[in-house]
């Protein structure tokens, strides 16, 4: 079966170019384009790493190692396109235009994350396993209703294969032929759980052929070829000619979050090995040598810039008004019940007493 979906790829981990369709594309300004997306993403990703260390955000889920799977299909979209994340795509929200501050408001745990920038449509991140996916269906068929060109893409990681809203989503998209491209970011393991212990099919994309839709497999550390395959089955979709699930193979470096410990699971030895042949961002670098655009200055100024963006965004959140408390009861019920009510007296009893006992 793994010979029925090959992977594919454009650029080799050498930076050499395999697809020659696609040469004369690869600018030296496309080719930075890209590349300025990828080091953005991955500073950020490190930072947030950082900050949980700190205590300055909640617990974090990094994808160091996935960048080019989430910046090669966030760029194919367009900018009236959904995107619907998991918990780990933030990287793609960021290439779509999400706001930085909100995206770490989401990881300090405040609601106002979950918010985008007006006019991006961009779903709050699915922290259940999956769960967007039927929901990306939804937004899709509704364009679809309305007569628009606009599709959506739902990303999602190899262990949502094993959940019922992927069948259901891709079986619905199918029925349906909603313009939707299901996008499976597959590094491996679901936490702990290793691939072959997930399920017994050699790949994800063969998963397709249930829903009779097309299913392809890409080098999910090649950001070209996660670009232009992303970008055929968005025009697909655009075009009517149904839904794509998307197989993207890649490896991410760390925990599955800041609260895992990978070590306990995983070979970091493979993690040393795969930095070192595979990274998407050194694959790009390699690119750029070959063609003699490298351009070292322009790479630190670059790396400079994308670190004070950061690092506003970051003063952003820490200065955001802070959350009033009292909402975690006024907004779970229509009417509150008496033991909510309790909580809420003895909540403020509560902080009456230590704003007495500050004053003092």
């Amino acid at each position: 079966m793994e010979s029925q979906f090959p992977i594919i790829q454009v650029v080799d981990e050498q930076g050499n170019i395999e697809d020659l369709n696609v040469e004369q594309k690869l600018t030296k300004e496309f080719v930075q384009r890209f590349y300025h997306h990828l080091v953005r993403i991955r500073t950020f990703d490190r930072k947030c790493v950082s900050l949980q260390r700190q205590g300055r955000i909640g617990t974090y889920a990094p994808f160091e190692g996935q960048e080019a799977s989430q910046v090669g299909s966030a760029l194919a979209l367009n900018t009236d396109d959904w995107l619907f994340p998991s918990y780990r795509d933030h990287g793609a929200t960021m290439t779509f235009g999400h706001s930085l501050r909100n995206i770490l408001l989401f990881w300090n745990g405040r609601n106002e994350g979950c918010v985008p920038p007006n006019g991006k449509k961009i779903f709050p991140p699915g922290i259940p396993i999956a769960t967007q996916l039927p929901h990306a269906v939804g937004a899709a068929y509704a364009e679809q209703r309305k007569g628009t060109k606009n599709v959506a893409i739902v990303y999602f990681g190899d262990g949502a294969t094993s959940e019922g809203d992927f069948h259901e989503g891709l079986n619905l998209a199918s029925v349906l032929n909603a313009p939707v491209v299901f996008f499976n970011q597959n590094n491996g393991f679901a936490i702990s759980v290793p691939l072959h212990k997930q399920m017994k099919t050699k790949t994800i994309a063969q998963k397709a052929l249930a829903y009779d839709i097309e299913g392809k497999r890409i080098d999910g550390n090649d950001v070209f070829a996660v670009y232009f395959e992303t970008m055929k089955a968005l025009d697909k979709a655009r075009n009517g000619e149904g839904p794509t699930l998307i197989e993207s193979v890649t490896w991410r470096y760390g925990a599955h979050t800041t609260a895992d410990d990978p070590t306990k699971y995983r070979d970091q030895l493979e993690s040393q090995n795969r930095r070192e042949s595979t990274d998407p961002i050194t694959r790009v670098e390699r690119l750029l040598k070959n063609k003699g655009w490298f351009d070292p200055e322009w790479v630190t100024q670059l790396e400079d810039e994308v670190s004070k963006e950061i690092d506003a965004a970051i003063m952003e959140m820490e200065n955001f008004p802070k959350a009033n408390a009292v909402d975690i009861f006024d907004y779970v019920f229509e009417k509150p019940t008496w033991t909510i009510s309790e909580q809420k007296d003895a909540f403020l009893q509560l902080k009456r007493g230590d704003q007495h006992a500050n004053s003092r």
